[in-house]
């Protein structure tokens, strides 16, 4: 009996990896962005500025930790340059801002 159900667990998750892995699909920038909203920014800082934000969870320091106790939460706040809902480095948003250019040729 507990072999059946690890096997029909293992089987929900396989299903549910190559679900998400359909879902996670990359999506071209250039369909997101048009070429009309592109040509508002005034450079890759502007675009930077504008492009939506996300918030992570980061392991807080030892001075945090000792400040305000074992409960501290501690979070960044940064860019997601190709709307992936992930925080984007200073490179990748270079990257994504390129691309975009080099596609609208502007």
């Amino acid at each position: 009996m507990k072999f059946i159900a690890a096997f029909i667990v293992v089987l929900l998750l396989f299903s549910a990896k190559n679900f998400y892995a359909f879902e996670a699909k990359k999506v071209d920038i250039g369909d997101i962005i048009s070429k009309e909203k592109f040509s508002r920014y005034k450079d890759v800082g502007d675009f930077i500025e504008h492009s939506p934000k996300v918030t992570i969870e980061v392991r807080p320091e030892p001075e945090d930790i000792a400040e305000y106790g074992t409960d501290v939460v501690k979070s960044l706040t940064g860019s997601d340059c190709d709307r992936d809902g992930i925080m984007d480095d200073n490179a990748k948003c270079n990257a994504v801002y390129y691309k975009l250019w080099m596609k609208y040729e502007r």
